[in-house]
């Protein structure tokens, strides 16, 4: 995805990324499913930037309220915002990669606290760890690593064989994407102040085109 990943012209859209992880709320609080209005800590780490309320609500909106029976995966899960959403939301499997030692302690007690037990945290590297899962496991992964980390190209193309078919990629950018990356199609996308967020759907024959939402940050 050489061509498609953000590159030189995220440098600005980083930038501006750090002033909003500063500004970061220390707790996120769920908006849908089981779970409504639960909240989830936010430790103060580098580059933690938890998607925010109406981010969220726009991307469940695209995917549908109910998620019952989908696999997913929250490859980047910081504070969990995104893969407890999906398991308030009735996905059947949701594993969260976290390398952090607090990051992956502070999701354990969380999913305890909420007595998630369809919930797996596991602490470990996520390009990694999708390398070497079995083709197919997931009808959704998400992907919002740290801005400055460059690991879209990597991540993405780590991601696109774990899809089942029809099966979804989140992905937030300080930029955003052009153009889909093989095998995937750009399903929908959108922006909310200097966070890019696109929704890829697997396409193993050509690419597609995406309608533009704004969101408010």
């Amino acid at each position: 995805m050489k061509s498609h990943a953000p590159t030189r012209e995220a440098r600005g859209g980083a930038s501006r990324s750090a002033a909003a992880t500063a500004n970061a709320p220390r707790e996120v609080r769920l908006i849908g499913g089981l779970w409504k209005r639960s909240k989830l800590p936010v430790a103060d780490k580098p580059g933690l930037r938890p998607t925010p309320d109406r981010v969220r609500e726009t991307l469940f909106n695209w995917l549908g309220q109910d998620l019952s029976g989908w696999r997913v995966l929250d490859a980047y899960a910081g504070s969990g915002a995104l893969g407890f959403e999906a398991a308030s939301r009735g996905a059947a499997q949701v594993t969260l990669l976290e390398r952090d030692t607090q990051l992956a302690a502070s999701l354990r007690a969380s999913q305890q606290r909420l007595k998630a037990s369809q919930m797996d945290v596991r602490q470990a590297d996520a390009i990694a760890w999708m390398r070497s899962a079995a083709p197919g496991s997931f009808e959704l992964v998400f992907i919002d690593p740290p801005f400055d980390a460059n690991l879209f190209d990597a991540s993405i193309a780590a991601a696109r064989p774990l899809l089942a078919s029809d099966g979804f990629i989140y992905l937030e950018a300080p930029v955003a994407l052009t153009q889909a990356p093989a095998g995937l199609r750009l399903h929908r996308q959108g922006r909310a102040g200097a966070v890019f967020f696109h929704l890829l759907q697997r396409d193993d024959h050509a690419g597609g085109t995406a309608s533009v939402t704004e969101a408010q940050p």
